[in-house]
């Protein structure tokens, strides 16, 4: 299990990873973080102030910039879901390996969002059984093609545009044209925010 001084140890490891600040508050990570501006925030849930999910809002607000990922003890869907509302970029327990915090730190770098697989299933099968999605149809209407729906899920599931390709036997260039589709339809900006548009669908198949 990951604990903070085990965190510290393993990002100082890492050659291209640089820690320039930590807090054991909310609040002093809210204000350490609008100062610093640094590119990636670790966040728990359980602090002695604020909650870790009201200080990843804070810190979307302030400087929405900065990739956020939850790292906590808690597996339940509800703090996952809420975390990601919070803004959060990635969610991870704190028994998963060290590398799964290195890997969800350069993902998120890369514009993707990464939830741990310990909460996928967690989380998807959450959705999936809620009232309003028998027969596996959303609970609210989709405007994307079903090419679109189908590139969306990989998406959700870590693939590349490259890997997405590779899957489904088109170009990367088409990939990437169904994407800037999606992000136009949807009204939305980047992956991390598609990943959750297909959580939030039940688009993703547990």
């Amino acid at each position: 299990m990951m604990v903070r001084e085990g965190v510290r140890m393993v990002l100082q490891s890492e050659p291209d990873i640089e820690l320039v600040g930590e807090a054991g508050r909310g609040e002093e990570a809210v204000e350490l973080t609008k100062q610093l501006k640094p590119d990636v925030v670790i966040m728990d849930i359980s602090l002695p102030d604020i909650s870790g999910i009201e200080a990843t809002k804070l810190i979307k607000e302030a400087v929405p910039e900065t990739k956020v990922i939850g790292l906590t003890m808690h597996e339940e869907e509800p703090y996952v879901l809420e975390f990601l509302r919070a803004g959060a970029d990635a969610y991870i327990v704190k028994r998963s390996a060290a590398a799964d915090l290195v890997g969800a730190i350069r993902a998120v770098m890369q514009g993707q969002a990464v939830l741990d697989p310990a909460v996928t299933r967690t989380v998807v099968e959450g959705y999936v059984s809620r009232p309003g999605r028998a027969h596996g149809q959303p609970a609210e209407p989709c405007p994307l093609t079903p090419r679109e729906r189908e590139i969306l899920v990989l998406i959700a599931e870590g693939l590349t545009n490259a890997e997405i390709a590779k899957r489904l036997f088109i170009s990367e260039k088409t990939v990437q044209t169904h994407r800037s589709n999606m992000l136009d339809k949807l009204g939305i900006h980047d992956r991390t925010e598609l990943v959750r548009y297909a959580i939030r669908l039940g688009l993703v198949e547990p």
